[in-house]
């Protein structure tokens, strides 16, 4: 799965060694690796039952051993993998008293300790550690449609203590305990992880959400959130302040196929409300960090090229860190969705994922002394870090025999030195902790992390 980045020029070659970021501490693989791609999908069966061999590292693509959901390089604790996730079911039956404010806090993150240290044994763990809590959203208002069990059952435990209360009464005391605890247990789970494992990149995925489904019924469809969402997204502010990393999604609905500019809006503002909501972060903003998907939801149709673009094209421009390609056991249900995985992966995913993470890497180098990744000066252009086969060419290591087993998968040759960083232009630099400058090449002391002096309540 690679080896740290560095570059080296031999002849008219520039060769990119590229890493499994994760498999260094993620604040140096941050202030070192310019974007990533991770693969977060059940795919070992592809291997082991069909024969069909997904080789995710001859694109730089970071796995887990087994490409399991799992590992080393990503763990995602659904919502029965990490203590004890108050919710009720499908049929409306109480799990761990139904809502948080109705299960002990304490039992919560004691039975969460002991998880971390079974899904996690590795004290220096240093991949993405994803919380996946969906039944439930920790506003009051976001709680609709199936979700309003949750309102429900809270007003029913203040009817139960004040029988004599008016209903405005038991609606503003019912969405305190809610807003409350769901706070408390969202937060302090993230806490008890950055302490036992300070390493991972902690954070919820889903959040922040920007709404902005409006493609559906509108004809003007412009992409940007709601004003009240993000007006909602604001309150919580304790959300991004504890997290290490922000995974909003960028999951396309099948509806959208063929429509590039709503898919492009679409998923151009989520990311944008992530990197708004970074900011208001200090001193250590999280990374942010889109789960996308290589097929649209509920389908097995692949993302065509000018999709691959708007999704994790656009998350590079942006400045995101990396991009989760989640994907559930369907990829690997017979040899046939196998071979379609395979061959989307080989054709098409891989040969783009190589070329905006070495553009990428490139940007860096050229605009930001390594020390910072490239985003967009106006977030809303059509610029994008791509490598123009004119001036570059990408040659795949097994067509150059005299190349080492050490050397990168994929080797830069340089065809035209003229204009050849002016891919760059459209860029300014967002610096890694402990450096700035317009070039990032001031180095200054890092802010602590401050592990110790994080409580959790237990």
């Amino acid at each position: 799965m690679g080896t740290i980045a560095h570059w080296t020029c031999r002849l008219a070659f520039l060769c990119i060694f590229l890493t499994s970021p994760i498999m260094v501490h993620p604040h140096k693989l941050l202030s070192q690796v310019p974007f990533f791609t991770v693969w977060n999908a059940p795919t070992e069966k592809c291997a082991t039952r069909y024969g069909v061999d997904l080789d995710l590292s001859v694109f730089d693509i970071v796995h887990n051993l087994n490409q399991s959901f799992i590992g080393s390089n990503i763990t995602i604790f659904y919502s029965d993998k990490l203590g004890f996730y108050p919710h009720y079911t499908e049929k409306n039956e109480s799990v761990y008293g139904g809502v948080p404010q109705n299960f002990s806090l304490h039992d919560h993150l004691s039975q969460a300790y002991k998880d971390l240290q079974n899904s996690m044994p590795d004290k220096d763990f240093s991949g993405l550690a994803v919380v996946d809590w969906e039944s439930w959203r920790p506003l009051w208002e976001r709680n609709w449609n199936r979700k309003e069990v949750y309102q429900q059952g809270s007003r029913a435990l203040v009817r139960a203590k004040h029988p004599d209360w008016k209903p405005e009464q038991i609606e503003a005391q019912a969405k305190k305990d809610f807003e409350g605890a769901a706070q408390a247990f969202m937060e302090q789970t993230i806490k008890l992880g950055r302490v036992e494992r300070p390493w991972g990149l902690w954070g919820f995925y889903g959040f922040p959400c920007c709404y902005n489904y409006q493609y559906k019924k509108n004809e003007t469809y412009t992409g940007e959130c709601p004003p009240l969402d993000v007006k909602r997204n604001n309150k919580l502010s304790w959300m991004w302040n504890v997290s290490t990393a922000l995974y909003p999604d960028i999951y396309m609905d099948l509806s959208l196929k063929g429509h590039d500019r709503d898919i492009l809006l679409y998923v151009q503002h989520r990311i944008m409300e992530g990197m708004r909501v970074r900011e208001q972060v200090s001193p250590n903003q999280p990374v942010v960090i889109p789960y996308a998907r290589i097929v649209y939801t509920y389908s097995m149709t692949f993302l065509s090229q000018e999709d691959l673009v708007h999704t994790i094209g656009e998350s590079v421009a942006l400045g995101a860190a990396g991009v989760v390609l989640w994907g559930d056991a369907s990829y690997a249900r017979s040899e046939s969705t196998c071979l379609a995985v395979k061959n989307y992966l080989d054709e098409t995913l891989g040969k783009y994922v190589v070329n905006v993470t070495k553009a990428a890497f490139l940007c860096s180098k050229e605009l930001c002394s390594f020390n910072g990744r490239c985003v967009r000066r106006d977030p809303g252009s059509s610029a994008y870090l791509h490598l123009d086969p004119a001036k570059w060419t990408i040659i795949p290591r097994a067509e150059l025999p005299d190349l080492n087993t050490n050397s990168p998968s994929y080797v830069i040759q340089m065809n035209n030195k003229e204009g050849r960083y002016h891919f760059t232009k459209p860029f300014k630099c967002q610096c890694y902790p402990g450096w700035e400058g317009e070039h990032c090449e001031k180095q200054v002391a890092p802010k602590p992390r401050q592990r110790k002096q994080m409580s959790i309540d237990l």
